[in-house]
């Protein structure tokens, strides 16, 4: 993408426009009637000055310094929504303030996915089908008034709906996480929602506290999301059934959810594969909420709603119907958070993956994690998905939770197949025990994916289990002491192995 810097605004700093055309026409929200003064609704006026630029044949719309109080703002095609330094925008609440955000649009019986993912206007800033549209500058987006709540999904089975971390909680808990859909009404859950669309571009701004999800793209291609800062509720950025996104030095905290994942859910009501995407230079982690955005970094929160340890990481997955091609994870560093997961149980198919130059520091669960499921969260006609050809490469992990070794887990019938682990070094607190040892983990095939759904695993370092085609070059494993075997393979075929001191043939 090539960058054009234009004045955007009286008294502006320099803003990068990615579209130079938006630059020949600007429009202040200030003369549409918006305050700024954190007090006084400006949803009007903003939406105003976005449909002007939309009827010039498209624009720069500028949001100076101040705090601008809104429900849900509609995003237009043709259109840069460009931040002065100072500005925020403030999610107004249902609750305090006189309003009410976008309904969800009525789609009827949503059975394979959350609430969530099933609508996009019920948000602060959403756009359906736009075209060459762009939000820039440094200001902060502040979710104040979103709701982190939702429906989950209507599917009938349930089978895997919920980690195996939450079997004990109660039916009264589960609902406080989960709502039903008339509580919904009027509220909203994210911040930025596109559905479909093409040539978007997200840049340069902070969120704060966004709900349900900071970003969530549905279905769009053509999508760059750069150099901004998330420290939110729960999810950050979802890619749910997208093709040719770069997401690229962004930093993402999460403690409650995932900071950086991709999807292909049946959302859009069809099987659609994510693809072509690239996730570049980012930083996730699961620090206290708000301390990566003010510079503290916290840990004290030790557990996420799902009763497992702090989130925060990158995934592929958990819905994956449509599956995953062609997706490259580089040069991210992860922190007091889970590690990489690379999930399929929905029936997709995920191939071409490619993991490389990843550090991790205080990793709170297992610092890799492929598994194959059974779920198949879809119509009758959902099958078995298959990972194959994943390259994983210089990767260094330290303080890794000493229960959860990295882990490639297929089932019998579809074992996960060609996968390469180079140069790799990963080092665990250490503390495992005999009877940790002697375990042989349930093959759990319908349940959620996560790598705490098989307890502490029977080999410390590397736990394999129904995998074909496996090579592994230069892994380096270290623990403080542990009572169980570094490497432990189970109905593994084809393997191949260099300059690993570990391996026991």
């Amino acid at each position: 993408m090539t960058l054009t810097r234009r004045q955007v605004g009286l008294g502006m700093a320099a803003s990068v426009v990615p579209f130079p055309a938006h630059a020949a026409a600007t429009f202040d929200v200030r003369d549409h009637g918006a305050r700024g003064d954190g007090q006084r609704l400006d949803t009007a006026a903003f939406n105003a000055a976005i449909a002007a630029a939309a009827r010039a044949g498209g624009g720069t719309v500028v949001i100076p310094t101040g705090r601008y109080l809104c429900f849900s703002i509609r995003l237009q095609s043709w259109v840069t929504l460009a931040f002065a330094q100072g500005a925020v925008i403030e999610a107004a609440d249902p609750a305090r303030h006189a309003g009410r955000y976008d309904l969800p649009e009525d789609r009827g019986e949503q059975l394979y996915q959350d609430f969530g993912h099933s609508h996009w206007h019920n948000s602060l800033f959403w756009g359906d089908g736009i075209e060459q549209a762009a939000i820039v500058g440094p200001g902060l987006i502040h979710g104040l008034g979103l709701t982190r709540d939702g429906p989950g999904a209507r599917w009938k089975a349930q089978t895997g709906e919920r980690p195996l971390s939450m079997r004990q909680m109660s039916a009264a808990e589960i609902a406080q996480l989960e709502p039903d859909v008339a509580r919904m009404q009027g509220l909203g859950n994210k911040a930025i929602a596109l559905r479909g669309g093409r040539d978007i571009r997200l840049s340069g701004f902070s969120m704060l506290r966004c709900g349900h999800f900071a970003i969530l793209a549905t279905g769009t291609r053509q999508l760059t999301i750069e150099d901004l800062a998330i420290d939110t509720d729960r999810d950050g950025i979802d890619l749910d059934c997208v093709q040719d996104v770069v997401v690229r030095r962004c930093r993402v905290n999460t403690p409650n959810d995932d900071a950086i994942v991709v999807k292909s859910s049946l959302a859009l009501g069809e099987r659609i594969a994510a693809e072509r995407i690239a996730i570049r230079d980012c930083a996730v982690s699961g620090y206290d909420l708000g301390t990566m955005l003010d510079g503290r970094r916290s840990t004290t929160q030790q557990v996420a709603p799902d009763r497992d340890r702090v989130t925060g990481r990158i995934k592929l997955g958990t819905e994956s119907n449509g599956g995953y091609r062609d997706i490259t994870i580089e040069d991210c560093r992860f922190a007091h958070c889970r590690g990489l997961a690379l999930e399929t149980v929905d029936g997709g198919v995920m191939e071409r993956i490619v993991a490389r130059r990843l550090t991790m520091t205080d990793v709170t669960t297992a610092p890799l994690f492929l598994r194959i499921g059974d779920r198949r969260r879809g119509p009758a006609s959902t099958g078995i998905g298959a990972i194959r050809d994943v390259r994983i490469a210089q990767i260094t992990a330290d303080g890794i939770d000493h229960r959860f070794a990295a882990t490639i887990a297929g089932l019998a019938s579809r074992p996960v197949e060609n996968v390469a682990l180079s140069d790799i070094t990963l080092s665990y607190r250490g503390g495992g025990t005999a009877d940790d040892a002697a375990r042989r983990p349930g093959e759990l095939a319908g349940a959620y994916p996560e790598p705490s759904m098989f307890g502490p695993t029977p080999a410390w370092g590397l736990w394999m289990r129904h995998a074909r085609g496996v090579t592994i070059d230069r892994l380096h494993l270290a623990t403080a002491g542990d009572a169980r075997p570094a490497i432990l393979a189970d109905d593994v075929t084809a393997v191949t192995v260099r300059g690993t001191p570990a391996w026991r043939s």
